[in-house]
């Protein structure tokens, strides 16, 4: 399935209005194993995004990509902004040779891997980017597969970023970068994009 300029922007207009929705749970699902900012950065990179979008309008994929990047590098704290950004700034690059949506998230993934060193298995949103884009690869993403990857983050123990502060005591808490990724596929779904 291809990605096009007008999925993106329903895309992540619906992803926005989930973020700013679900900013006081995300924060409070990081408060005992980070932060507790999570939802509150998340929310100010939706407001930048929706500002950047409405200045000026993307004339294609690419540009829309990438003005989401750069409004979440911006605007975002802490590792999700610079995750977040790096895996727009990477589908932003892939897109100049495929709009396949599956391609476009595996690059997405690629970058997120490089940029935070994780892999599966490690309690992060490499949890929930990893399957989804297998499945994605495989044409069958549906909301079942996101809600699976999203929980199965809970029982985990986290080795890498801020909840690897926190050793065992992460175990038995859902990953907030994973439920916020959760919300991202979910909303790409519900913009009528399957893989």
């Amino acid at each position: 399935m291809t990605l096009t300029l007008e999925d993106t922007l329903k895309w992540l207009h619906g992803f926005d209005a989930t973020v700013t929705a679900q900013k006081a749970y995300l924060s409070e699902l990081d408060t005992p194993i980070g932060d507790g900012d999570h939802g509150n950065n998340l929310a100010r990179g939706a407001a930048a995004i929706e500002d950047a979008l409405s200045k000026q309008a993307p004339a294609d994929l690419t540009a829309a990509l990438k003005t989401i990047a750069m409004a979440l590098v911006s605007k975002v704290g802490g590792a999700s902004g610079a995750l977040y950004g790096t895996a727009f700034l990477e589908m932003a690059k892939a897109s100049r040779e495929t709009q396949d949506v599956a391609e476009l998230l595996a690059a997405g993934l690629a970058g997120i891997q490089k940029r935070g060193g994780a892999t599966t298995g490690e309690k992060t949103m490499v949890d929930v980017w990893a399957p989804v884009v297998a499945a994605a690869k495989a044409g069958n993403l549906t909301e079942q597969v996101i809600t699976d990857a999203v929980q199965a983050t809970e029982p985990m123990k986290a080795t890498k970023g801020r909840a690897s502060y926190v050793g065992d005591n992460s175990i038995g808490h859902l990953d907030p970068g994973s439920v916020s990724s959760g919300y991202l596929f979910s909303e790409l779904l519900k913009a009528g994009v399957t893989a």
